[in-house]
């Protein structure tokens, strides 16, 4: 990262973000991250959806983007995503679902969009594995497509009035059926014997509704040009968060090109087809997953997320080197100035601390902190605004 010649690298956020040839995916998240300071994706390895909705809380003023694992999460529901998605809102951060796809086309489409997760629904992010071969990168921009399309044209809502005998069990019943009674006419009013109770004869209503809308990718703001290097205090940021609209409606791919765990397989020839695959669909490949920048050509303006990333203890001194378990841990400095990372992905090292909001904070700042130096704070580009 020493070069004397400009890269895409040495770049701001902000301006890599307004190349033309930034996909709007990718150059609403360059934003954010400029906005909010802060390249920091949390790692959510949690197992409830509570915590799960409890650390996006915790978390979410301080990253950019939060990694979950939603097949790990054992009550997972509609529930849960809502809930998610409306701290992301609220939060101003991307979800990236950790899914790892690797598989046939048309299984990895089904895994994408169907069952009980439905990824491509609620996910801004996911990733994949290439070794299947390039097609399994159509195949999921294609499920995308179909998904978004699906989801952009129609809301099905079916209201329904069963009979209520057959209803004791239902959710909002409690268990129980309120049952309606009808009393006789006037005239039969000195029988003795008590109303009947007549259950009605169920009913469904069903209405479907065709929405037509147009999703424009969200414009930059002059805002996150200069708070990417600092120029700015900190109410124009809040400013300047209130004024990001919500992300444009898109999917991105992040492609595993490197690992962080100490004996893995991939070599240097299978990080390279990576690049190349990426490059060919790029308007749907968004970056990597990797231990080093992989943007070597002219017009590549992919986003690098580098995982096993970790701080000591405030109280301690020196790195930590690794779990024992084949992760190897680096400092965001390393990854970030010496290996160019864009995003530094960070699991444990908040996961377990006693306060995880202010751990949240010291690795942002970290992060930050790196980037600046990579950049040189202001460097020769911004010197000719």
């Amino acid at each position: 990262m020493n070069s004397s010649q400009p890269t895409i690298l040495s770049l701001p956020y902000s301006i890599r973000a307004d190349l033309p040839f930034t996909p709007p995916l990718t150059s609403y998240l360059l934003h954010l991250i400029s906005i909010k300071r802060t390249n920091l994706c949390v790692s959510a390895d949690v197992h409830t959806s509570a915590a799960l909705l409890r650390l996006a809380e915790e978390v979410g003023d301080y990253i950019c983007v939060l990694k979950t694992h939603a097949d790990i999460i054992d009550d997972f529901s509609e529930r849960t995503i809502r809930g998610l998605n409306e701290i992301a809102g609220r939060k101003k951060f991307l979800i990236f679902e950790d899914r790892k796809f690797g598989d046939i086309g048309s299984t990895v489409q089904s895994q994408y969009t169907r069952g009980p997760l439905s990824i491509a629904t609620w996910a801004h992010l996911t990733n994949a594995h290439l070794f299947p071969g390039p097609s399994i990168i159509s195949a999921l921009h294609s499920a995308a497509t179909a998904t978004l399309t699906s989801l952009n044209q129609s809301v099905f809502t079916e209201i329904t009035t069963g009979t209520l005998c057959d209803s004791f069990d239902s959710p909002s019943s409690g268990g129980k059926a309120a049952v309606e009674r009808e009393d006789d006419d006037s005239e039969n009013s000195d029988n003795s014997d008590p109303p009947l109770n007549l259950p009605r004869k169920g009913s469904v209503v069903t209405a479907t509704t065709t929405i037509s809308q147009t999703f424009e990718p969200t414009p930059p703001t002059f805002w996150s040009r200069s708070l990417s290097v600092g120029e700015s205090n900190s109410s124009d940021r809040e400013q300047a968060l209130q004024e990001l609209r919500p992300p444009p409606h898109a999917r991105g791919l992040l492609l595993i090109a490197e690992m962080s765990s100490e004996g893995n397989l991939i070599t240097p020839a299978y990080t390279s087809s990576c690049v190349s695959a990426a490059r060919a669909q790029s308007d749907f490949v968004m970056g990597f997953i990797s231990q080093h920048a992989l943007n070597s050509g002219p017009e590549d303006v992919f986003l690098n997320f580098t995982p096993g990333v970790s701080l000591p203890p405030e109280s301690e001194d020196g790195p930590r080197k690794g779990d024992g378990l084949g992760q190897q841990w680096r400092s965001p400095r390393e990854v970030v100035v010496e290996d160019g990372a864009d995003v530094i992905i960070v699991g444990r090292g908040i996961l377990g601390a006693n306060d995880r909001r202010a751990e949240a904070e010291r690795y942002q700042k970290k992060g930050w902190d790196a980037y600046e130096e990579r950049i040189g704070r202001r460097n020769e580009w911004e010197d000719d605004d």
